[in-house]
C-alpha cells in the first residue's frame, strides 16, 4: 500500500512539473510579445497627440488669422475716416508713376525724387511783390526745385515764336549724333527768313546747324533738323509735344520745330496754337540746360559768341553770330534764346547761375517794335530780383524712421506670438543727403511724412511703402520716397504646416 501511495505521488508531482514547465514556456512568450506591443501603444499614444496639437494649433491660427483681420480692418476703418486709405491704395501708384518718368526723362527725376512739377507759384511769387515788367507773361524760377519765385500770368498759353528752338536744340543732341549728316530738303529751302539760304540737297554736320539753330535761329535749319531726327514736321512735332508732357509742360503745345505761328488739332480733335506759358517754358530751359543728359553740348554751343563752318561738299561758307546779348550784359548768364514774331511779339528765355543758386526766366509778349529791348530791361530786373532776395539753404532733413507694423507678416524670430515688423530707409547715399533751396527771409519749409500705420504681408525689400515730403508755401517742393530695408514673408498654410511637423519631426 505504501508503494502504491508514493508511486502516485510521484506521479502527481511530474505531472506538475510537466504544467509548471508548460507555463514557464507560455510565459516566456508572452514576456517576448509585451515590448513590441508597447512600443506600438506608444506610437498611437504620439500620433494622437500630434493630432491632437495640429488641430489646436489649427484653431489658435484660425482665431490668429481673424484677429489679425479685424485689427486690419479696424485700421482700414480709421484711415477712411482720416482720408489716409486713400493715400494707402494710391501711393504704390504714384511711386510707381514716379520710376517710370525718371527711365523716360533721363536726370529731369534724380532717381531718388520726384522734381516739383512745372509751374508752381509760391505764394511770394505774385508779381505784385516783385518788379514791374513790360512782358505780358512772366516766370522767375529756381531752376533746382521748380519753384517760380516770380510769376506774372505765368499760366496763359501765348505764341513762344523762336524760344521753341530750345526744344529742338535739345531733341536733336538726345536722339541725333553730331556728326551725323542732314540734306537739306525742298520744304526746308522753302522757309521765309531768318534762314540759312541754303539750296536743296546740300549736306551739313548736324552740330553746324546746331549752331546755326540757336545762334543765328535760322528757320530753315529748323526744319532740316525736324525732318531729320523725326523724320517730318509732324513727327518731330510729337516727339516735342511728347517730352513737354514728360517734363510736365501740360499747358504747351508745339507745331512748328522754329516756332513760326502755327496751329493744328491735338488728339482731342481741338485746334490748338503753337504756344507755351511763362511757367513751362522755363521748366523746360532748366532742363536743356542742368538735367538732359545732353546739357553740357547744349551750353556748349548756347553760349558761343559765334560759329564758322561749311557744307560738307565745301561749295558754300557760313557765319553765326548770337543773338543773346545778355550774355556780355549780365554777370552769371550761361543760355538763353530770342525770338519774334507778329503773333508772339517778342520772347525770351534764359538761365542764370551764381553762388549755387540757379535761375531760369521766361518772357512772353515782351513789347512790339519797336520796342526790341524791352526783353532785356525786363530780364535783368527779375534776375537781379531773385539775387537779392533768395539766399541758397540746404534743407534736408534726416528722418527717423519707426519700423511700421507687417500684418499677417512672419516675424524675424519665427514667434508667431510677437509682431512682425520691416525697418524703412530713404535708400539715400551720403552726398544725396542734401536739398539747396532759394528762400526768401522768413521762408520755412516742413517735413512731412506721409506713412500708413501698417502694411500687408508680404513685403519685398526695396518696395515703396511711403513718402517724405517737403513743403513751402503749401506746395510739395520735393518727395523722398520710403522703402522697405528688409522682407517680411507671409505666414501661410504651407508655412504652419511645415513649422507644425517641424516640432514634432526630427
Amino acid at each position: 500500500m505504501e508503494a502504491e501511495r508514493i508511486a502516485k505521488r510521484d506521479i502527481v508531482w511530474q505531472d506538475g512539473e510537466k504544467d509548471a514547465a508548460r507555463e514557464n514556456k507560455t510565459g516566456s512568450k508572452r514576456n517576448r510579445r509585451k515590448p513590441e506591443q508597447q512600443k506600438q501603444r506608444r506610437m498611437k499614444k504620439d500620433w494622437r497627440q500630434r493630432d491632437l496639437a495640429i488641430a489646436l494649433l489649427s484653431v489658435l491660427w484660425c482665431v490668429y488669422a481673424g484677429e489679425s483681420l479685424l485689427a486690419q480692418e479696424a485700421v482700414l476703418g480709421r484711415e477712411r475716416q482720416s482720408g489716409t486709405n486713400e493715400y494707402v491704395q494710391d501711393i504704390t501708384d504714384d511711386l510707381l508713376t514716379w520710376k517710370y518718368e525718371q527711365s523716360v526723362t533721363g536726370t529731369l527725376l534724380t532717381k531718388k525724387y520726384r522734381a516739383l512739377p512745372a509751374g508752381n507759384v509760391s505764394a511770394a511769387a505774385s508779381a505784385e511783390s516783385g518788379p514791374a515788367l513790360n512782358a505780358q507773361s512772366a516766370v522767375l524760377m529756381d531752376a533746382d526745385t521748380g519753384r517760380i519765385l516770380y510769376a506774372k500770368d505765368a499760366a496763359t498759353p501765348r505764341p513762344m515764336a523762336s524760344t521753341t528752338k530750345i526744344m529742338t536744340c535739345i531733341l536733336a543732341l538726345e536722339y541725333g549724333d553730331l556728326n551725323d549728316t542732314v540734306t537739306v530738303s525742298s520744304y526746308a529751302a522753302s522757309q521765309p527768313k531768318v534762314h540759312l539760304g541754303a539750296p536743296a540737297g546740300r549736306s551739313f554736320r548736324l552740330e553746324d546747324l546746331l549752331y546755326s539753330l540757336m545762334l543765328e535761329s535760322h528757320n530753315d535749319t529748323a526744319v532740316m533738323i525736324a525732318e531729320h531726327i523725326g523724320g517730318s514736321v509732324g513727327g518731330f512735332a510729337e516727339m516735342m509735344n511728347q517730352k513737354a508732357r514728360e517734363l510736365g509742360c501740360e499747358n504747351t503745345w508745339f507745331v512748328t520745330p522754329n516756332g513760326l505761328d502755327a496751329a493744328s488739332e491735338d488728339a482731342d480733335g481741338t485746334e490748338r496754337q503753337h504756344s507755351t506759358t511763362a511757367g513751362d517754358l522755363a521748366a523746360i530751359m532748366a532742363y536743356c540746360v542742368w538735367q538732359s543728359p545732353k546739357k553740357e553740348e547744349f551750353l556748349k554751343i548756347t553760349e558761343a559768341q559765334n560759329h564758322y563752318f561749311t557744307d560738307l561738299e565745301g561749295k558754300g561758307s557760313y557765319s553765326c553770330c548770337s543773338h543773346n546779348a545778355l550774355l556780355n550784359m549780365m554777370g552769371g548768364v550761361i543760355s538763353g534764346k530770342t525770338g519774334f514774331t507778329g503773333g508772339a511779339g517778342y520772347c525770351y528765355v534764359a538761365a542764370l547761375e551764381d553762388n549755387g543758386r540757379r535761375y531760369t526766366l521766361a518772357l512772353l509778349g515782351c513789347g512790339w517794335p519797336p520796342h526790341k529791348t524791352y526783353k532785356w530791361s525786363d530780364a535783368r530786373k527779375l534776375f537781379r530780383y531773385g539775387m537779392e532776395h533768395y539766399e541758397k539753404k540746404d534743407v534736408f532733413q534726416e528722418p527717423k524712421l519707426a519700423p511700421l507694423t507687417v500684418t499677417d507678416g512672419l516675424p524675424e524670430s519665427g514667434d508667431l506670438a510677437e509682431q512682425a515688423r520691416v525697418e524703412l530707409t530713404l535708400n539715400l547715399d551720403d552726398e544725396e543727403k542734401t536739398f539747396p533751396v532759394l528762400l526768401k527771409e522768413g521762408e520755412q519749409v516742413l517735413v512731412r511724412k506721409e506713412l500708413p500705420d501698417t502694411i500687408k504681408a508680404p513685403v519685398r525689400r526695396d518696395a515703396a511703402v511711403g513718402r517724405i515730403e517737403y513743403v513751402l508755401d503749401g506746395t510739395v517742393i520735393r518727395t523722398y520716397p520710403v522703402y522697405a530695408a528688409e522682407d517680411v514673408p507671409e505666414i501661410t498654410w504651407n508655412w504652419c504646416a511645415g513649422h507644425i511637423l517641424g516640432l514634432f519631426l526630427p
